[in-house]
């Protein structure tokens, strides 16, 4: 299913990452990917409040731990650089979907990076 939400659809996602030759872009890629999906969840589920959005972006954030090992695998990582810049995309997304009120640390909580 496409994102709809403008903002999102237009938005490169860790763009950053993908500008830094440390992390691999077929890594940075499966990182955009599980974003996106996040939108689709969004749009999907429409969550009417913080603590049902919160349940999305958690989920969404055990995928990225999941994914420190691929980065570590191409010798890689998601350090601190790249921690921020995903908090950003998190809170870009919770943003762009009408909670510009949401707790980036609320967000990415179940995060192991």
């Amino acid at each position: 299913m496409p994102v709809t939400n403008e903002q999102a659809a237009g938005h490169a996602f860790l763009r950053q990452m993908y500008q830094d030759p440390y992390f691999p872009d077929h890594v940075v890629g499966q990182g955009a990917a599980i974003l996106l999906q996040l939108c689709e969840r969004i749009e999907a589920e429409q969550p009417s409040d913080l603590k049902a959005l919160y349940a999305l972006t958690q989920a969404a954030t055990e995928e990225f731990n999941l994914l420190e090992a691929e980065f570590e695998a191409a010798g890689s990582g998601i350090e601190t650089a790249a921690r921020e810049w995903i908090a950003e995309d998190f809170w870009f997304v919770a943003s762009a979907y009408g909670f510009a009120d949401a707790d980036v640390e609320e967000l990415i909580a179940s995060r192991d990076w």
